[in-house]
């Protein structure tokens, strides 16, 4: 997160106050009114208004903050929700306990123009909470379509892995000595629901489950406005136990000979929301403790707990890790840290892993640091109508793979046509779930989405959804762990179906495995006929542009506003017959493979779109390997549909033709539809089979955060911190974030043995000079050979000067009616920030008269009403009524004014009284008067 910045936050601060508002505590926000700005000409800055339900709040130390009040409760959830302004993250909020608040200290905002103020935005995964988001999706989903189509149904595979096993099951459970954690306040709950197979011979595989981010506390018998995210639960209250919500999946895999356990992880949930990386790495070290309990078990069968000896032993050589939301995220940390052993300060699971991941199992997952594991085969669930991880941006958990390390593991991206996101967890179920529950896919029924609100001939049912869940999650322990390849058409793209999900529509595709690179638009590539197209970017160089209704997984956002080297092709065609062709920078080798696999999209709703496919050799030679055809998915503006399907073409032709399949030189592709438009992530040389999987040593990357004091004087030079650790080479993508605008620069670097690695160091000047807090952030991205644990880090340096001291006296407090009141605010000293003075308008004592609504310039008293009060009032009595100004950085003074106007009236001296506030809104001073004589 980029510290505070100057002209942003102290323009938002004085639009709080401009609008009258006297900053409210934040232990009891209230909600807020209209907010006002003033008008450029007055203010010289050009901003605008603040959006409604934003004001500006102040905590009980005095610190201020931006905060917005939701129109309607938001669930505590895996989704972070962001501040963002003008395309740039402004900051990750906390939210309040009730659920409506969510509140960024104006110290830790990012930086933006004053100007960027009318364009604030709340959002989570991709998806707006804000009114005015809500307002553009009503206008969209107006035009939207009534009624999209299902999928067509897939052929059934061989084999179905959602049918039960042979095996009864018993269940148990056991709750260890809370952790204490790297990071977190409360020590974190150790308890585990064990479901194993009765009479299962020999060692059996385990399976361990990590719910997401939901709610920690309940009060039974009461509803919604009970449930809180705090840890431990209050007096009365009890733990919501998410980790119960995975029975049904636990039992199918127990009945097929696995051991499972499902673990708690209300404690980090209650504390995670202050972690850079969204809880993360504390999650990875709750899943590796409870490994190393469970390899302590297995190696001395006696200690363990009675949930855990009524089952067989477990083998801990085989082992998949099933995570939902956060928990996702988590249990690819914990495969990671697992192989590439984490920064020991930052890790709460210390020791040597006695354990091997053979798999993970994504479920709805959080993706924050893009940082997937290459060589630990995964399963990603993309649920269509995800409420609350919207932008679906676990599939960057096969997309991120791509070219990072040696290709052999699996990456399937599994999508389930009418799943939400909570129904995979029965506890997050409503009439199945012990605490409140809801649908996290919000439903207006004056607005109802036409793929996914309840009823939708698109939209599954609970029970439907987690039969779907639970079928895929076996099929990935079948072929991660059981090694039946026959699985594998069921989820690499091969298009087939296993009956036990039906009636949900699923389709899939994958990377690594059996596949070669055969175009890879990150990588050289020269593109005609269509052009290549920027994953995550502000301009026109986007693949998707701003204006699109609904969103792509494959684009979901990182932490820079631009991502270099990430990259798609994008065709749009008025006519058929203009071929696309994609040329690498060097010939690729197809030798071997059956077909050619491309991973390609096109809008959702839409059908019938075709292309020929047609491949050149080196020399020149050339075949048409056939024609494909590919229907967008069911689709809204809600939805993030824009999704690649698996097409395969035969090579059989190619080698009819006689071309050198060592030797490819380009790809065409096409269109025989009338127009459209279409996007390619990649081609790859495709074949049968699951390649044994080892990892690469790759060289692991994590970033630090250094807190430094400015000092008085002189300039200090400060590095990043930096860990490195790997027995190779590799390279990364780095980005450095300007302190200022918040915009990135990145450049590839080499890192690991015989490098000079990422070497970032930082210029922190010295002043007497209050301020804010200046943060230095950078990011980091894998690109080859490496991976990244922590992804982002920098160097703070903070404000070690006292804020002046405000005073304010009359200028001129005697006038006549035409002329300006005038103060003066005054500063001890000047600042390197804008500093704010207010001061309230209040009653005049003793019955003079007051001046009103009417003796002011009328532009100026718009700043603070939305209409002209008719009749007049007092100005005391108005509902906003705080006056601001603000002395400029480096300045010690600047002038409050109350302008007046003349009328033809003859009436006696007229009085306004103000009392100078401080940023609490208590007095700061004895209050001041002006005096306003007829003119005439």
């Amino acid at each position: 997160m980029i510290r505070a910045r100057r002209t942003w936050a102290t323009a938002v601060a004085v639009l709080a106050v401009a609008a009258g508002v006297v900053p409210a505590a934040h232990a009891a926000p209230q909600p807020p009114g209209p907010l006002s700005a003033p008008t450029a000409a007055e203010t010289g800055t050009g901003t605008e208004e603040l959006p409604p339900g934003w004001r500006i709040t102040t905590a009980d130390n005095g610190d201020s903050a931006l905060e917005w009040r939701s129109p309607r409760p938001v669930p505590a959830g895996d989704a972070r929700v962001e501040f963002h302004a003008n395309g740039t993250l402004v900051g990750v909020p906390e939210p309040g306990q009730d659920g409506l608040t969510f509140r960024l200290p104006l110290d830790e905002a990012a930086t933006t123009a004053p100007s960027d103020l009318a364009d604030l935005r709340v959002v989570a995964a991709g998806q707006r909470l804000d009114a005015a988001g809500e307002r553009e999706a009503r206008d969209r989903r107006s035009a939207g379509p009534s009624a999209p189509a299902l999928p067509a149904r897939l052929p059934a595979g061989t084999v179905d892995p959602g049918r039960p096993g042979r095996y009864a099951t018993t269940t148990g459970e056991y709750a260890l000595a809370p952790l204490r954690l790297p990071g977190l306040a409360a020590p974190v709950e150790m308890r585990g629901v064990v479901v194993a197979p009765k009479g299962a011979p020999g060692r059996r595989p385990l399976a361990l489950f990590l719910h997401g981010r939901h709610a920690t506390c309940y009060v039974p018998g009461k509803g919604e406005e009970e449930v809180t995210i705090d840890w431990p639960c209050a007096k009365g209250a009890q733990p919501i136990p998410s980790h119960r919500g995975y029975l049904r999946d636990q039992k199918l895999l127990a009945s097929q000979g696995y051991v499972t356990v499902s673990i708690a992880a209300n404690g980090i949930n209650s504390q995670d929301w202050a972690a850079e990386d969204g809880g993360a790495q504390a999650r990875s070290s709750l899943v590796r403790s409870h490994l190393a309990r469970w390899a302590a078990w297995a190696a001395a069968p006696a200690t363990a707990p009675a949930a855990v000896r009524k089952g067989p032993r477990a083998d801990l050589s085989k082992v998949l890790l099933v995570g939902h939301s956060r928990g996702g995220e988590g249990v690819n940390r914990a495969a990671m840290d697992t192989l590439y052993p984490p920064p020991k300060a930052e890790d709460g699971a210390r020791g040597r892993a006695r354990w091997t991941v053979r798999g993970t199992v994504l479920i709805g997952p959080t993706l924050f640091g893009q940082n997937p594991v290459p060589d630990v085969p995964s399963l990603t669930l993309l649920p269509g109508c995800d409420g609350d991880v919207a932008d679906l941006q676990g599939q960057v958990y096969a997309d991120g793979t791509r070219g990072v390390s040696g290709g052999k593991a699996l990456h399937s991206a599994v999508h389930i046509t009418g799943a939400n996101h909570n129904f995979f967890n029965t506890e997050w179920t409503p009439g199945q779930a012990k605490a409140p529950a809801m649908d996290d896919f919000w439903h207006d029924p004056e607005q109802r989405d036409p793929v996914c609100s309840p009823g939708a001939p698109t939209r599954l049912t609970a029970d439907q959804q987690h039969r779907a869940g639970a079928t895929y999650i076996a099929a990935a322990a079948r072929l991660f762990v059981a090694g039946d390849d026959r699985v594998r058409e069921l989820v690499d793209g091969t298009g087939r179906r296993a009956p036990s999900a039906d009636p949900a529509r699923v389709l899939t595709h994958a990377v690594g495995g059996n596949r070669g690179a055969a175009l890879l638009p990150d990588g050289r590539l020269n593109v005609t006929g269509a052009r290549l197209c920027d994953a995550v970017s502000p301009g026109r160089g986007a693949c998707l542009g701003g204006n699109t209704a609904g969103s792509s997984p494959h684009f979901a956002s990182w932490r820079p506003e631009h991502e270099a080297g990430r990259r798609a092709v994008a065709l749009s065609w008025s006519k058929p017959g203009a071929p696309a062709r994609m040329t690498p920078g060097a010939p690729v080798s197809l030798r071997g493979a059956r077909s050619l696999a491309l991973r390609l999209f096109v809008p959702p709703n839409t059908t019938g779109t075709r292309f020929d496919v047609v491949l050149r050799d080196a020399a020149g030679k050339r075949a048409d390997l056939g024609r494909i055809r590919v229907d967008g998915l069911p689709g809204s503006d809600r939805t993030a549909s824009y999704w690649a399907q698996e097409l395969r073409v035969p090579l059989a032709k190619a080698a009819k033709a006689r071309l050198d399949l060592r030797r490819i030189a380009s790809l065409e592709l096409v269109p025989r539809s009338r127009s459209g438009k279409a996007w390619l992530m990649d081609a790859w040389a495709w074949s049968p089979g699951t390649p044994a999987v080892r990892p690469a040593p790759l060289t692991r990357v994590d970033l630090g955060r250094l807190t430094v004091k400015e000092g008085d004087s002189g300039v200090r030079t400060y590095r990043v911190p930096v860990r490195t650790t790997g027995k190779a080479a590799g390279t990364v993508r780095l980005y450095v974030v300007d302190p200022d605008t918040g915009r990135t620069k990145s450049r590839l670097v080499r890192v690991g043995p015989g490098t000079a690695g990422i070497d970032v160091s930082v210029r922190v000047r010295g002043n007497r000079r209050y301020g804010w807090d200046t943060t230095h952030d950078i990011l980091v991205k894998a690109v080859r050979g490496t991976v990244v644990g922590a992804d982002s880090g920098g160097v703070t340096a903070e404000n070690d000067d006292p804020m002046p001291t405000v005073s304010i006296a009359p200028v001129a407090a005697d006038v006549v009616e035409g002329k300006p009141l005038t103060w003066r605010v005054s500063l001890s000293e000047p600042a390197d920030i804008e500093i704010p003075a207010l001061a309230e308008l209040v009653p005049v004592p003793e019955g003079r008269p007051e001046l009103s609504t009417a003796d002011v310039d009328k532009e100026w008293l718009l700043n603070f009403v939305d209409e002209l009060p008719d009749p007049a009032v007092p100005l005391s009595r108005l509902d906003y009524r705080t006056l601001w100004t603000w002395v400029p950085a480096g300045e010690r003074s600047a002038d409050l004014t109350v302008p007046t106007v003349r009328d033809l009236l003859k009436e006696p001296a007229e009085y306004v009284r103000i009392q100078p506030v401080d940023e609490e809104g208590g007095p700061l001073g004895p209050p001041l008067e002006g005096t306003v004589r007829d003119a005439s």
